[in-house]
């Protein structure tokens, strides 16, 4: 009897309950459980582990390079970080409403360990994320044209909630990508959130896109519904070879 249960709730996809049923069954046996909580009990298990499995597969397709949360950030190293602006991110509201971050500063001041931040806040509450580096934007659309799938390219860009860019201006996107780029900036518009994180003022990407003109197109979508975050400070990644000894303090003084 219990193995043809076992096997029912298989059927129904109730795997989770499925697994842990001799335990549950022994619980309520020996704690005289009611039938309402031994129910509750069931549902809230299963509803839990579905949960987990759907975070775990949005994480995977996320692509995030490593996980760091919000709580690893240190505020006292980069002051210039507006503790409120990044709460109210967290809220994940501008997802919600299509709208912008943007993160600028020199590099190794923290802001890819924000972006990533962001993007785990926003998976955990149940949006889909896809991070990319611009170098990976760079190599996907030259594959996306040999193969002649650039719209396939760009609807796919424009699918997840919430699409995260890293280090833009770190070198100048070719024409190709800085197209492509542009179409899906204007395919999001106002429908799906973006992340950005540069080393380059505004005033400077008409050199990373290679035209003025389409760098202001860009930024009049990306800018018209975000926030920006001017990130000042020093590099955590020397601040921690000169603690190393790695580097002397007075090469970076």
């Amino acid at each position: 009897m219990k193995n043809q249960l076992e096997e029912q709730l298989e059927n129904l996809g109730w795997q989770e309950t499925a697994n842990q049923l001799d335990d549950l069954l022994e619980n309520a046996s020996k704690n005289n459980v009611s039938y309402f909580d031994f129910l509750h009990t069931l549902v809230l298990k299963e509803s839990e582990a579905r949960q987990s499995n759907l975070l775990s597969k949005r994480m995977k397709s996320a692509k995030l390079p490593y996980t760091k949360t919000i709580y690893d950030f240190d505020y006292t190293f980069q002051p210039s970080v507006s503790e409120q602006r990044v709460k109210e991110t967290l809220t994940c509201r501008y997802i919600a409403n299509g709208e912008n971050r943007i993160l600028l500063g020199p590099p190794g001041v923290g802001k890819t360990h924000l972006a990533i931040s962001f993007a785990i806040e926003a998976l955990t509450q149940g949006y889909t994320a896809l991070f990319l580096t611009a170098d990976e934007v760079v190599s996907e659309c030259r594959k996306a044209e040999s193969k002649g799938t650039i719209n396939r390219l760009v609807n796919k860009w424009s699918r997840p909630r919430l699409l995260i860019v890293d280090e833009v201006g770190y070198f100048p996107f070719d024409e190709l990508t800085a197209n492509i780029f542009f179409q899906v900036v204007s395919k999001r518009y106002e429908n799906g959130a973006m992340i950005l994180t540069s080393n380059k003022s505004f005033i400077e990407w008409g050199k990373v896109f290679g035209d003025d003109v389409l760098a202001t197109a860009i930024l009049d979508r990306l800018l018209h519904h975000s926030v920006t975050f001017n990130i000042k400070g020093e590099s955590y990644r020397l601040k921690e070879k000169k603690k190393a000894g790695i580097i002397p303090a007075s090469l970076t003084e």
